[in-house]
């Protein structure tokens, strides 16, 4: 006999075994390596989820101040067409630093340590830019939340 037919005939005889054998155990004789990999993954997978629940609280917890604001971005489409969208997004920069009373000014004291920025959430940029350069929208819903640290972000309304 060939090495072929031999090779087919191992395969024809595992099969007729696993046929016999009842279902629940067919998954537990099949190799046990991948079993253990799909055990890791999920484990894996569960741990990435309880970190992601510990830091969202962790934000929560950080956060002093939230608010929601409506910004007007009308004062963007006065720039040239190519030009709107960066404005939009200094606009939406402005708005929240004076809204959120954003401290910007350096004593002496506080040179060396980093000042507060106002962060934007790639959701409103992406709303911002959604129609191209030319053409950001006239005004943009927004949540406004300042941390302990003096960090303001931007994020999208829920509602939009």
């Amino acid at each position: 006999m060939t090495k072929e037919t031999e090779q087919e005939q191992v395969l024809q005889e595992e099969l007729e075994e696993l046929a016999e054998l009842p279902e629940g155990t067919i998954e537990e004789t099949a190799e046990p390596e991948q079993a253990v990999a799909k055990e890791e993954a999920a484990s894996q997978k569960t741990q990435a989820k309880e970190e992601a629940k510990a830091q969202r609280k962790k934000k929560d917890d950080d956060i002093v101040e939230e608010r929601f604001y409506t910004i007007p971005l009308q004062r963007a489409l006065v720039r040239p067409p190519k030009k709107r969208a960066p404005r939009a997004m200094q606009i939406i920069k402005l708005f929240a630093a004076r809204h959120m009373k954003l401290q910007t000014k350096v004593t002496e004291e506080d040179e060396g340590e980093e000042l507060p920025q106002v962060i934007i959430a790639p959701e409103v940029n992406e709303k911002v830019w959604g129609r191209g350069i030319e053409k950001p929208p006239r005004r943009i819903k927004t949540r406004v939340t300042k941390d302990k640290d003096g960090y303001v972000t931007v994020y999208l309304a829920e509602n939009q």
